[in-house]
């Protein structure tokens, strides 16, 4: 499977929030992060396919996403950089957002080793 092609079906799949699915295409021992303030509760790195499981039970449970859209896939070796966008609320404080992101996958062996998550965490809180 093309590098490009996985990354977006686990985008697909993410959006779908079919998150055994996309557990799938996770390598047993990954490294995953959010990178963003620890008051974020799916912040921070996480090392295996639980741990993913809990990120997205994080993710879901801080946020409610209204749109999230991926408007372009780039690919470079085993690299592989999605850039886009997402509207959504803040469930601590009733806060609506909207930022673009951006997801770099490293992918080997047809499974997601890598991923790197980063977006403009203050839209969240109205900044």
């Amino acid at each position: 499977m093309q590098r490009s092609t996985l990354s977006s079906k686990l985008t697909k799949l993410s959006v779908a929030r079919d998150i055994p699915a996309l557990l799938n295409l996770v390598a047993d021992q990954v490294d995953w992060e959010f990178v963003g303030p620890a008051s974020l509760p799916y912040a921070g790195r996480k090392k295996n396919r639980d741990q993913v499981a809990n990120f997205f039970s994080a993710l879901e449970s801080a946020d409610e996403t209204q749109v999230f859209e991926p408007r372009e896939f780039i690919e470079a070796g085993e690299h592989v950089i999605v850039l886009g966008w997402v509207k959504g609320i803040a469930r601590d404080t009733r806060t609506p957002f909207e930022t673009e992101w951006a997801h770099v996958f490293t992918v080997r062996d047809s499974k997601v080793v890598r991923w790197h998550g980063f977006a403009n965490t203050a839209a969240r809180y109205g900044h």
